[in-house]
């Protein structure tokens, strides 16, 4: 299984998404045995931010990784490329600023933004790539990027068990308690197919993000990546920085810090 096997056009996977809007929440509390929770509180704390910043939180869906931010006073605005999440999002909070959006071409000026952030939402971008040189754009020299997705486990065992849990249980459970199946057996591939930790933090790199460092949530089956946008960002510079970090990815392992 790889990337290109699971690609669907952008409206595609924005339909798809519309129609499991008004359960995904719920659906993925089921899925995830609750962790999901925990592993977007690790993110908000991986953040850091104060009240009167202003966050991108890009793939926000209903807004559930946005309410925290919200909820501190801070500036969040919660992004998305399915009218579905959002409206579902907007009618539960109002007070929200849901913006309709493609990551791989944002709707913002330059360094708009103190920080962003994306959860859950990466692999489900046609061209990651350009979504991280999107958010470089749109974040301030110097301001944040906070990551969470689903990775690969680091120990042998558990990888196979949840590999096989993947492909066999979740879409099993979610004909159960999903509005759409299909749309969960397509999740639980794109998981399976995404890149493990090294690979993303390579990306990040090739980018143009600094300080990348990552760490594993719950052995590995989610990893939390972050980093900072350079003080003295310009175009030239990233297309350096990309230039310079071309090459096999375990020539990057060693400046990584986990």
């Amino acid at each position: 299984m790889n990337r290109a096997s699971l690609e669907k056009r952008p409206d595609e996977v924005a339909t798809m998404f519309d129609d499991v809007a008004p359960k995904y929440d719920v659906v993925n509390d089921v899925l995830s045995m609750g962790q999901t929770r925990r592993w977007r509180r690790i993110v908000v704390d991986a953040m850091d931010m104060k009240r009167g910043q202003r966050v991108l939180d890009l793939a926000a869906g209903t807004g559930t990784s946005s309410e925290p931010y919200a909820d501190a006073g801070i500036d969040v605005i919660a992004c998305d490329f399915s009218l579905g999440m959002l409206k579902v999002g907007k009618r539960r909070r109002p007070d929200i600023n849901f913006v309709a959006g493609d990551a791989t071409n944002l709707p913002f000026a330059d360094n708009s933004f103190d920080a962003s952030t994306i959860s859950f939402g990466l692999r489900n971008v046609n061209e990651p790539k350009k979504a991280l040189a999107e958010m470089l754009r749109v974040t301030k020299p110097g301001g944040k990027l906070v990551i969470a997705e689903f990775s690969q486990p680091v120990v042998p065992l558990w990888r196979t068990m949840y590999t096989e849990y993947l492909m066999r249980a979740l879409p099993a459970i979610a004909v159960k308690v999903a509005s759409n199946p299909d749309a969960y057996v397509y999740l639980a591939e794109s998981i399976r197919a995404w890149p493990d930790q090294d690979h993303l933090a390579a990306w990040l790199q090739e980018s143009g993000w600094e300080k990348v460092t990552y760490r594993n949530l719950t052995g590995g089956i989610v990893a939390v990546h972050r980093a900072t946008k350079p003080l003295e960002h310009t175009p030239e510079g990233a297309a350096e920085a990309i230039a310079a970090h071309k090459g096999p990815v375990a020539k990057l392992r060693r400046n990584i810090q986990r």
